[in-house]
């Protein structure tokens, strides 16, 4: 799974980085990411705007928005048939942006698990593959949330855990973002483990456990 990641760059620097995007002023960095909280994302509008959704999907059929905490995360291989993901998977997809993601290493021998950092190479940002819903309250208020979609984990990524996110490489993004509605057969291609030559891991410290702790030192390694 995919349960904290991080996205410590200005809007100047994501704009430079992304600049077929619309990027408001005033992106803070952020060191640990968790869900529930606010993540950036690029929702399939046509409109290639970068906005704020909650992290953790409230599918529009929901009667409780708490049912977001348990659906951080949709499997590549099962979204076409679940009821969370289905309709989304056609219809409302987005990207989500990052810089890096933790996960959690089981060590031998060990109750706990090491925290590792992982990126790509070059320190670039990059994009998982998400789905997006609007909830409507009872209130008549409405939450934009989402959800990032994991597969099987590239050579890098098994010695850690035995999922990974889904990263999409550039070229990929006008396919996923798509406003129109997509087969699923279709969309599923583009949805394959990310090349783990051009991506590393580290160790970092157990401050990264909480999402309480915020700080640079969340990313330096153990």
């Amino acid at each position: 799974m995919c349960g904290r990641f991080t996205l410590t760059l200005s809007s100047s620097q994501i704009q430079a980085a992304f600049p077929e995007l619309i990027v408001p002023d005033g992106i803070e960095p952020r060191y640990n990411i968790a869900p529930s909280q606010p993540v950036a994302v690029v929702p399939n509008d046509g409109q290639n705007r970068l906005d704020f959704f909650v992290w953790g999907l409230i599918p529009s059929w929901a009667k409780d928005p708490s049912i977001g905490n348990r659906l951080i995360n949709a499997r590549a291989e099962s979204l076409a048939e679940k009821p969370s993901f289905r309709s989304a998977f056609r219809r409302r997809r987005c990207l989500v942006l990052a810089d890096g993601f933790y996960e959690w290493r089981q060590e031998p021998g060990r109750k706990t698990k090491t925290p590792m950092y992982i990126q790509l190479q070059d320190g670039r940002p990059f994009a998982f593959a998400g789905l997006w819903e609007n909830w409507n309250s009872p209130d008549g208020s409405n939450i934009l949330s989402c959800t990032i979609i994991t597969t099987e984990p590239n050579s890098l990524m098994s010695n850690i855990h035995n999922r990974m996110p889904v990263i999409l490489p550039h070229e990929k993004f006008d396919a996923w973002l798509d406003p129109e509605e997509q087969e699923p057969a279709r969309l599923s291609q583009l949805l394959a483990p990310y090349p783990p030559d051009i991506m590393q891991a580290h160790p970092v410290s157990m401050l990264v456990n909480s999402p309480a702790n915020e700080s640079p030192d969340c990313v330096v390694p153990a």
